[in-house]
């Protein structure tokens, strides 16, 4: 069968995301294989057009990897009626306006997260892209990764029998500026800007829950400041005006109940930087990004608390590992695929602007219960 060629202008791709995931280890990989396999015998390979601010950086990273086309003018590359889909990766305090401009233009969209800086501008771009009739995705790459693939595999074999709640740890210490310098950009820690370690991730924790365990009904957080002064990546002191951790408490259907801590102000000492527990009637599990453990009922080791005896007991080695049944791509690269196929054979994405929506409900919810300290219910978005 014959190969067809998908377009995509790719905005935001001199960022660290944008680059390195979507860029690198998605698309320029999927067009170094020949493209996706499609189920008609045939293959869709990928052509992408760079988009950005900086000239001079566009041009750097279309030389290194041999990609004919860059622009600064994201309205001329949406007026190009050869490229059929539209991806997103800047800032989020620029998403909206752009993801407008590419549905108004015919375009396909995928964005990253979270699509919007409220959940108003986010309905905007659900009802623009139901009206126009196009294809629309929102990055969803944590369902895509090994450790939580072993956790939904377990799920669905009823592992857990009955399960009863989840343990979520995620974070790492990001260094203020003064003495390293910070892993993440600066932005990253001004509400102006869209920051806020409660808009970036409770959209992730939003589509985990979701879809391994069911729907957020209420949530209790608390949303902190542990860091108030960072320094910029031009060495200047500012203000951090973005909460930099959060701490929350969600029920979902059938009683479970989430604990999900976030931090870009705690040091590590664990295996990955995210693990989540999963505690069932049947069993446990940990999982990270990679790995699972497990520890089925039969296995479960008597535990005796005694403060004035040292333990003797060895509780790590009750758990075993999930083995991996399959080499599994980059969790971003298979989403794409999985986009991209959607496009070609015109249905729509599982992964929507809608379920971004969602994502932004928790984001407010839980902001609203950091502000006002109180439980608050959610009625989700249809």
């Amino acid at each position: 069968m014959a190969t067809r060629t998908l377009r995509i202008i790719m905005n935001g791709v001199t960022g660290r995301m944008g680059h390195r995931q979507h860029l690198l280890r998605s698309i320029l990989a999927i067009r170094r294989d020949g493209g996706i396999a499609l189920p008609d015998g045939g293959r869709l390979q990928v052509e992408p057009v760079l988009v950005g601010r900086s000239r001079d950086k566009l041009a750097d990273l279309a030389r290194a990897h041999e990609v004919a086309e860059f622009t600064t003018d994201l309205d001329a590359a949406l007026a190009d009626e050869r490229a059929l889909v539209y991806f997103d990766a800047q800032v989020t305090s620029e998403r909206t306006k752009a993801i407008l401009a590419a549905i108004a233009a015919g375009k396909h969209v995928y964005t990253e997260k979270p699509v919007a800086e409220s959940v108003a501008e986010g309905w905007e771009l659900v009802q623009a892209a139901r009206t126009a009739g196009l294809v629309n995705g929102v990055v969803h790459d944590k369902l895509f990764l090994p450790g939580l693939l072993k956790l939904q595999r377990l799920l669905e074999a009823g592992f857990f029998g009955r399960v009863l709640s989840v343990r979520g740890e995620f974070g790492y210490w990001v260094f203020e500026g003064d003495l390293e310098p910070a892993q993440r950009p600066s932005w990253n820690y001004r509400a102006e800007d869209g920051g806020g370690i409660v808009l970036d991730m409770f959209c992730h924790w939003n589509y985990v829950l979701e879809n391994l365990f069911g729907p957020v009904r209420a949530v209790t957080a608390k949303a902190v400041t542990h860091i108030p002064e960072r320094w910029d990546e031009q060495g200047n002191r500012y203000q951090a005006t973005a909460d930099d951790a959060a701490y929350a408490i969600l029920e979902l259907d059938g009683g479970i109940v989430a604990q999900i801590n976030s931090s870009w102000a705690v040091r590590v000492d664990r295996e990955e930087l995210v693990r989540f527990q999963v505690d069932g009637t049947g069993g446990s599990a940990v999982a990270g990004l990679f790995g699972c453990k497990i520890q089925p009922r039969v296995s479960t080791p008597v535990a005796v608390w005694n403060p004035d005896v040292p333990t003797d007991q060895d509780f790590p080695a009750h758990w075993q590992e999930v083995p991996d049944h399959r080499e599994l791509a980059n969790g971003f690269r298979a989403q794409w695929e999985r986009f991209l196929a959607d496009v070609d054979a015109g249905r729509p994405h599982p992964y929507d602007l809608l379920a971004g929506v969602r994502g932004l409900q928790l984001v407010e919810a839980a902001l609203r219960s950091s502000t006002e300290g109180r439980r608050v219910e959610l009625e989700w978005a249809q």
